[in-house]
């Protein structure tokens, strides 16, 4: 086993990121990075009917959910000739209740109208590891969704997640520390400039999914880093 520079959120042109997916490997395969999961927003369906009407960008969807994850599994076998492990997922985004769930390697769809409980029981039910994204106030930052109900409904869903987003880009949760729950460090990543951020390490197998999932739950040897510029 190996300690490794992992990110567990980012965005690609699927949702509202910049990047293809083709570009994000080549990204985080340049800034040497073990592990990455794609992780696209599929959103509520007030909030994609809303968007839509707008000519906002839709996310993923049931429909198409099929072909994203076909994407990512050629994309995955091609991040392995870059020394890279790539891990499906999707942010399960319900705008309108504000919570946001990190779901990786996940093999079907998940409707975001769900509730908390009803989309972590899903992914669990898929051997997949459900993190709770974003979900204290960042600093500075006077109005944001998508955080407020998981943190105040904290003693709820403490146990249920298998980790917490304790940072998030530029924005450290000390309030998530003090809940001593398991923990990762993310990008977020919508633009290529989001790289240099928060980052998670851990020990495992690298081109070994279930042996991630499995340094994920257990949180004994996570630490976080900010990675920068060299």
């Amino acid at each position: 086993m190996n300690r490794l520079r992992c990110d567990f959120h980012i965005h690609t042109t699927y949702s509202d990121g910049t990047c293809s997916v083709q570009e994000i490997v080549q990204l985080y395969a340049k800034e040497q990075f073990d592990v990455i999961a794609i992780t696209d927003h599929a959103l509520d369906s007030f909030t994609a009917h809303l968007f839509a009407e707008r000519g906002r960008w839709a996310g993923v969807g049931k429909e198409n959910f099929p072909d994203y994850l076909h994407e990512l599994e050629k994309m995955r076998q091609q991040a392995v000739k870059h020394n890279l492990h790539l891990i499906k997922g999707i942010e399960v985004s319900n705008n309108t209740k504000e919570y946001h769930v990190l779901a990786l390697d996940v093999k079907e769809w998940i409707d975001p109208d769900l509730s908390v409980p009803e989309i972590i029981t899903e992914i669990h039910r898929q051997e997949g590891i459900a993190i709770a994204c974003h979900p204290a106030a960042k600093i500075g930052e006077q109005v944001q969704g998508a955080f407020r109900h998981l943190y105040e409904n904290r003693e709820t869903y403490k146990h249920l997640f298998d980790a917490w987003e304790i940072a998030n880009r530029y924005h450290l949760f000390p309030t998530v520390g003090l809940m001593q729950v398991p923990y990762l460090a993310n990008s977020d990543l919508h633009h290529p400039e989001h790289i240099y951020s928060w980052k998670t390490s851990l020990i495992a197998e690298k081109f070994n999914t279930p042996s991630i999932k499995s340094a994920i739950r257990n949180n004994d040897t996570v630490s976080i880093f900010l990675h920068r510029k060299s």
